[in-house]
């Protein structure tokens, strides 16, 4: 069995051989190019690295000229769900782009693009595909025309486990007029969907997941590093090597440092992805590396020429020994830059040691002053105080230049805690109690619930918690979770709220939801469809029901509640089989989730990535991580009443 905990052979670096009739076509399919320990050994390694370079390309045949018109400056991707607390008002229904990239600029120096996340881990809950995630939010071009006009580009997501065909892949980039398709565990999009996209609109950026082969480098401007295991002596990526102008972006969604994916992003003048909230669960950035992050963006921004550029010397200019710190050398326009890493401990003392002399040296990020002397080889030594894990970007020009220096790096690798709380159940009490209702006395109860693991957790905690990629039987196993709990006397409806008892309370109150949106969708013309009056109402979300329970007098049950009463056998359930809602809505300020119980008649087929469906015991629990604009409300959601018993 895998250690959850280490690298996966498939995710780890590439030796490069370094005999020089060494076939180097073994490389084709690296992630990294490891180098050797030996710093002597490096000129070697960087001569196999030009020639695998030259005949990688003959291989292929590579045709760079995509790239020639393309600005391929979007360093830092933002992957965000789209109903984030902060991109979504939940309450008034409506989308707060400015304020989002306002707080992106402020936590990491802003960013150059956002992947809006729409589905998973919602979709299989009932029949829409990914495509209706998307289309059925009318002003979703608007919000993408948002983003763009502050200068943010829009990617759109694509999952293989359904129909990735070219034609509804293009017409969701028609619609939104976004900038890009990210796809989610594909390496490589299809050659027709890459042609249906240059029909819409040349430009459009196809980003696939991990390796992407040598011959689409050509017509994938990006790439989602997902999982790229370095060395210590910090590697070279492969695509990145390959063509100067492609962008990868690092990432590894369940670390709470990222210190190693922003230190190789550096040297290799590649990307980041941020992705604090996955799928419901908070994974944030520690102050740390937000800073690191703050401290990069204005060199991405104003060297961008340098990094995309053909004159880039990796483990350039090392000055020898024992020393930890490493950089890349970059040139443009005769002007040379060198992105600093420090993989030691507290070092002050030599950064590089160049063959240039007689220029103005500076320190970009930080505007620590530097020392530079003369050798005994006659080389020019640079260098000064740099902190464990701390990055520098040094440049030697015949003028001086200012620094970016605004605010003092931090230290603190601390992972930023967000706990999710449950929003209160609201208080209905009875005296009186229905006839059919069914009655539990307030009591201590020690519950075991049962749950499929998903990478969405359960309630707050982060399933994988610096793990590599999680895998089977890790993933989608069953779990169990114990909970004591404290519960009032209640009494709950034995059955779940239909069809007509829903158009009565519409009757007296004309109720209208904030967003209409798929409200009541099964009706035909307002009203419920002849003989379906019996039904568990749906197309419902909490909002719409918590509505309907105080009008009613009533209330949810919370999840706990709904145990015990159905592991009493008091409850009865109406066809079809609805996933009942409960009082259990939780919000970490990022993401709102809410938990629901008794399984539903649809199963989705397909995938295991799915949503849970058909029946299930009262042990069940399944998270919902709650979207908005209308689109939780599901033909598989209903629910049902409770009340607090007032002695």
């Amino acid at each position: 069995m895998l250690n959850p905990y280490m690298a996966r052979p498939i995710d780890r670096w590439a030796e490069v051989p370094l005999d020089p009739d060494a076939d180097l076509s073994v490389l084709d399919d690296a992630k990294i190019f490891a180098p050797p320990a030996d710093p002597a050994l490096w000129p070697r390694w960087r001569e196999q690295l030009h020639r695998w370079r030259t005949e990688a390309r003959e291989r292929v045949a590579y045709d760079g000229s995509r790239y020639d018109d393309a600005a391929n400056d979007c360093f830092v991707v933002d992957l965000v769900w789209m109903w984030d607390e902060r991109l979504y008002d939940h309450h008034r229904g409506t989308f707060t782009v400015e304020s989002y990239v306002d707080r992106a600029r402020r936590d990491f120096g802003g960013i150059d693009g956002i992947v809006l996340w729409h589905a998973y881990p919602v979709i299989g809950i009932d029949e829409r595909d990914q495509y209706d995630y998307y289309t059925s939010v009318p002003e979703l071009p608007d919000v993408v025309t948002a983003f763009q006009r502050l200068g943010v580009r829009v990617f759109v997501v694509v999952y293989p486990w359904e129909s990735v065909e070219a034609t509804p892949v293009a017409d969701l980039a028609a619609w939104t007029g976004a900038d890009g398709v990210f796809l989610d565990t594909s390496k490589e999009g299809g050659e027709d969907v890459r042609a249906a996209l240059d029909a819409v609109r040349p430009g459009i950026t196809l980003e696939g997941e991990s390796r992407l082969p040598l011959r689409r480098v050509h017509d994938h401007a990006m790439s989602w590093a997902q999982w790229f295991a370095d060395t210590d002596v910090p590697g070279v990526l492969r695509a990145k090597w390959f063509e100067r102008r492609h962008l990868p972006h690092h990432v590894r969604r369940w670390n709470r440092s990222h210190l190693h994916e922003l230190q190789s992003a550096w040297l290799n003048g590649c990307g980041v992805m941020v992705w604090e909230s996955v799928f419901g669960v908070w994974v944030g950035w520690s102050a740390r590396d937000r800073a690191l992050l703050r401290a990069m963006r204005p060199v991405q921004r104003d060297y961008g020429d340098w990094l995309r550029g053909e004159r880039w010397t990796p483990l350039a200019d090392h000055p020898g020994g024992d020393v930890r710190v490493y950089a890349s050398r970059w040139e443009h326009e005769g002007v040379p830059l060198w992105t600093v890493v420090n993989r030691g401990d507290d070092h002050d003392g030599p950064w590089l040691s160049t063959d240039l002399a007689g220029a103005y040296w500076t320190e970009l990020t930080s505007g620590v002053p530097l020392t530079v002397t003369t050798g005994d080889d006659g080389r020019t030594v640079v260098g000064g105080p740099l902190p464990a894990g701390g990055i520098a970007a040094v440049v030697a020009t015949p003028e001086p230049v200012t620094p970016y220096a605004t605010e003092a790096p931090s230290h603190d690798p601390t992972f930023p805690r967000r706990p999710a709380f449950r929003v209160p159940a609201p208080v209905s009490e009875r005296r009186d109690v229905s006839p059919g209702a069914g009655v539990v006395d307030a009591a201590r109860h020690e519950l075991t619930v049962s749950f499929r693991v998903r990478e969405t957790g359960l309630y707050d905690e982060a399933p994988y918690v610096d793990e590599w990629k999680p895998l089977p039987p890790r993933l989608h196993q069953t779990g169990t979770a114990h909970r004591v709990v404290e519960l009032g006397a209640f009494a709950v409806c034995r059955e779940e709220v239909t069809d007509a008892e829903y158009a009565e309370f519409l009757a007296a109150t004309g109720y209208l939801p904030v967003r209409p949106q798929r409200f009541l969708a099964h009706w035909v013309d307002g009203v419920p469809p002849p003989g379906a009056g019996d039904r568990p109402v749906t197309h419902v979300e909490l909002a719409d029901s918590r509505a309907y329970a105080r009008w009613a007098g009533l209330r949810l049950p919370t999840e706990d509640e709904w145990q015990v009463a159905a592991s009493r056998g008091l409850l009865r359930r109406r066809t079809p089989l609805v996933w009942n809602l409960t009082e259990s809505e939780h919000t970490d300020g990022r993401t709102r989730f809410a938990i629901l119980k008794g399984g539903s008649a649809y199963v989705p087929e397909g995938s295991d990535w799915y949503f849970d469906g058909g029946e299930r015991a009262p042990e069940f629990s399944a998270k919902l991580v709650l979207p908005g604009g209308g689109q939780a409300r599901s033909p598989s959601l209903g629910f049902r009443c409770c009340a607090d018993v007032r002695p």
